[in-house]
């Protein structure tokens, strides 16, 4: 075990990162934050800010020579990095898995080759895959290989002459082409995993889009029990397969009544940060005690809870910048705000959450959209 007041590294300075900073401040830990920007969030409130590039191996060198263990809330690190920083320090998760994350086609192989359920695909490296991919995948999206999230570098495409010309716009950056299903409604499990292979799992949540980015997230979610128990156990096998140490997430596709995995997330989940106000033990506490080989902590909820994102578009009214009207959210006793400390707002930002709970969940559910209407989100 790893005991305070040791030292921990974060890769990524996000808002993520941020509430694991505070998650380890609270269990007597300190914490040096590794990100190349001077406005990190995370960064404000760790002990240390090294302000350089992921791949700068001198200050890799010292940030390893200084902390007790690693880990990363942003799965876009190179996985390179996570593997030179293992010579020295235990990094929880592992280079390997982030690696299989970071990537569609590798993240889908990896379900398809463990017989986890997925939505028919086909890898994209060059045009001539596009036309040699099977015609029946059409209407489909078109995805690039890394670095797209909320909703960036995806193209929706009927036929092959659209899928080779959002190929083109994407510059020949490898691709995946997924069958565009019929969606029922989108559930996500986090969970924590020990280096001992326990699981937790936290409820299942129901997840509404807008623009490809996270809008509400709904606990417990809307759904039977049966697929939540399905969800759970495909999440866990996951972690097992990809022997996993931290918190991850894992969002599904329900599609005519089947359980679909879409994406893997190795780190903590914009959908699980309802865990902060409704849970015993939240997603980033559980990273903290992964990471320490601490035992993990009891994840039910003790409320029922509805999140709902803030984005950069609420700072904005026309072309005029103002800071919203917080007061319409500080009049609702339950309703718990949280803000990231982001330098500037633009649209389409995460710049914070809301999380109401309470006992009822429908009546959390309506207090919830209230607040999401009152606050300015249009639909």
């Amino acid at each position: 075990m790893i005991l305070p007041p040791a030292t921990l590294g974060m890769l990524g300075g996000g808002q993520l990162g941020r509430f694991f900073v505070s998650a380890a401040h609270e269990l007597g830990y300190q914490v040096w934050v590794l990100d190349p920007d001077k406005n990190s969030p995370a960064a404000q409130i760790a002990e240390r800010h090294f302000c350089v590039a992921y791949d700068d191996y001198a200050a890799l060198d010292e940030f390893a020579a200084g902390c007790a263990a690693i880990t990363t809330e942003f799965e876009n690190v190179p996985a390179d990095t996570l593997d030179y920083l293992a010579k020295f320090v235990p990094v929880r998760p592992h280079g390997g898995a982030v690696a299989i994350c970071q990537n569609r086609i590798a993240e889908k192989t990896f379900l398809r080759d463990n017989g986890i359920p997925h939505g028919p695909f086909a890898a994209i490296r060059s045009e001539a895959d596009i036309k040699n991919a099977p015609k029946e995948l059409f209407p489909a999206i078109l995805k690039v290989a890394r670095f797209g999230y909320d909703g960036k570098g995806q193209a929706t495409v009927n036929n092959v002459e659209e899928a080779l010309i959002a190929f083109g716009h994407f510059k020949g950056e490898h691709c995946v082409l997924e069958q565009r299903l019929s969606l029922d409604y989108e559930v996500s499990v986090v969970l924590a995993r020990d280096q001992d292979g326990k699981i937790a799992c936290f409820p299942t949540g129901e997840n509404q889009h807008t623009r490809g980015i996270l809008d509400v997230s709904i606990v417990p979610a809307r759904t039977t029990g049966c697929v939540k128990s399905d969800a759970e156990d495909v999440a866990a096998r996951i972690a097992e397969k990809l022997g996993y140490i931290g918190t991850m997430g894992v969002e599904f596709f329900v599609s005519r009544g089947q359980l679909i995995v879409n994406e893997m997330a190795p780190r903590p989940h914009n959908s699980g940060h309802y865990t902060i106000d409704a849970c015993i033990t939240n997603q980033f506490e559980q990273q903290v005690r992964a990471l320490c080989g601490l035992q993990l902590g009891e994840p039910r909820a003790h409320s029922a809870s509805v999140m709902v994102n803030l984005l950069g578009d609420l700072w904005y009214d026309g072309d005029t910048y103002r800071e919203p009207d917080w007061a319409k959210l500080y009049a609702i006793p339950n309703l718990k705000l949280h803000l990231y400390g982001k330098h500037h707002a633009r649209p389409g930002r995460k710049m914070g959450h809301f999380t109401v709970i309470g006992e009822n969940a429908e009546a959390v559910q309506k207090a919830a959209l209230a607040a999401r209407a009152a606050i300015g989100i249009k639909d």
